[in-house]
């Protein structure tokens, strides 16, 4: 039996459902790197034929993880191997007279190797992050808000790791970063620095890329303790003093997330 009036409806417990952001190293067209993600293309209303981030709601059998995975897997086939809980968005404007919603949002970093066989549909496709289609609900504000975290945290090499697969090269580490970042990172800087964090550790492998001559290949390894900073390979010059890193993240918001405005129940992102 459905809630009638808007009193009733506004004392009601809240929706909660989830809504997986998925972020991807990939080449425009002009042959630049940048990050891409995948849309689901909403086949009902309300935002009929505007495009969503893939989510779905929970069930008792499943826990908010699983439920995550099962929205990915059910919309786009990709299964990473690294899914974080991201934020949860409840702003109580978000349902504009509905049903309140709150939607706990995960996300996740996927390898080259990942995402190569991903598979796009009619109603499932990769964007790039700086061309992204009409949005439904807030999924423009939690991608904005994920793509903030993740310029934040990718002077770590853990994280850009993720971008670019298990093995790399250097030279691939440091085009992630510039990627993410929208920033130019002097390379030379960059491998002293990065080398220098404890956290990578040389295959013993060469690689050639085109008429380069073969660069060593690298995997990420936790440091067991380090007193290094990791913003120090970001700095713009030399005449910053340690710990004192660019400001990356152009009009990203703060360590806040932006405000969520929608219209409607945002947990509808599956295409059914």
């Amino acid at each position: 039996m459905g809630i009638g009036n808007v009193s009733e409806r506004r004392l009601a417990p809240p929706q909660v459902g989830v809504s997986v952001v998925i972020l991807a190293l990939g080449e425009d067209s002009t042959g630049r790197s940048r990050l891409w993600l995948p849309l689901v293309r909403r086949v009902r209303q309300p935002f009929l034929g505007a495009w969503a981030l893939p989510g779905g709601g929970l069930t008792a059998n499943r826990s908010l993880e699983q439920s995550a995975y099962a929205a990915l897997e059910s919309t786009t086939t990709l299964h990473p191997r690294y899914l974080e809980q991201l934020y949860t968005f409840g702003d109580l404007g978000r349902s504009h007279g509905g049903l309140p919603m709150v939607s706990i949002v995960y996300w996740a970093l996927v390898g080259t190797a990942e995402a190569k066989d991903f598979v796009e549909a009619d109603n499932v496709r990769w964007f790039p992050e700086n061309d992204l289609p009409e949005l439904a609900f807030d999924h423009k504000a939690i991608i904005d808000y994920a793509l903030w975290r993740l310029r934040t945290r990718i002077a770590y090499p853990d994280v850009a790791a993720r971008l670019v697969g298990e093995t790399f090269t250097l030279s691939q580490l440091h085009d992630v970063v510039e990627a993410v970042t929208g920033e130019p990172v002097d390379l030379a800087n960059f491998r002293r620095r990065i080398l220098a964090s404890g956290e990578l550790e040389d295959t013993g492998v060469k690689q050639r890329v085109g008429n380069h001559r073969p660069a060593a290949v690298y995997r990420y390894v936790a440091a067991a303790s380090t007193s290094w900073n990791p913003y120090d390979w970001l700095k713009a010059d030399e005449g910053r003093t340690d710990g004192e890193h660019p400001d990356t993240t152009g009009t990203i918001p703060g360590p806040d997330p932006p405000p969520a405005s929608v219209d409607d129940d945002p947990m509808s992102a599956l295409a059914r």
